[in-house]
């Protein structure tokens, strides 16, 4: 078994968006930023996240059994940074970033609160909680979403980056040879 720490060059090719995850339990409301949020079924709509045990957001989760996550635009890499560089044992970050002037409303369909201005916003009820290696991954069924016009910011190599370059699909004539090579070699 080979371990993939944080900030190994290893673990630096990975490319993945910003989840601000947000929760509201005993340690009050709280914000984290965690890398690991997925998109994992279309129909129902789940989401799965996973977060160290240590974490407040972990508590928080475990005890109420939902989480928000918004995921960071392109313009929010100051509440990413906020979020996810102290612990919400120690510091109230939600009030943190209001004073800084950053918005966050009430959700619809859970007690924790989300975040403005987000390029996506899911409001999720834990359906499953999967110990993982040193994370606990956490499997949320959607209740609520809505998205905005902004482009999520990226994470590559310990940095915040915007897309900034499409990179276009093959023409369709190379699509169409493609096609035939993968035809002929059905089994």
């Amino acid at each position: 078994m080979v371990d993939l720490p944080w900030g190994d060059e290893k673990t630096t090719k990975f490319v993945t968006n910003v989840g601000l995850i947000t929760s509201k339990g005993s340690l009050g409301d709280n914000i984290m930023a965690a890398e690991w949020t997925h998109h994992v079924s279309y129909k129902p709509g789940i989401v799965s996240v996973s977060i160290s045990p240590s974490k407040a957001s972990h508590e928080n989760i475990s005890k109420s059994k939902e989480f928000g996550v918004s995921l960071a635009a392109s313009d929010q890499n100051v509440i990413a940074s906020v979020a996810g560089g102290s612990t919400g044992r120690e510091v109230d970050k939600v009030s943190a970033l209001k004073e800084l002037g950053f918005k966050f409303y009430s959700g619809k369909k859970i007690k924790a609160l989300m975040v403005g201005g987000a390029a996506l916003n899911l409001e999720c009820r834990v359906i499953k909680e999967v110990p993982i290696g040193d994370h606990t991954m956490f499997v949320g069924e959607v209740l609520e979403a809505s998205a905005s016009e902004k482009e999520p910011l990226v994470y590559h190599k310990t940095k915040y980056w915007k897309l900034t370059e499409r990179i276009q699909k093959p023409l369709q004539a190379e699509l169409d040879r493609i096609s035939g090579v993968v035809g002929s070699h059905h089994k």
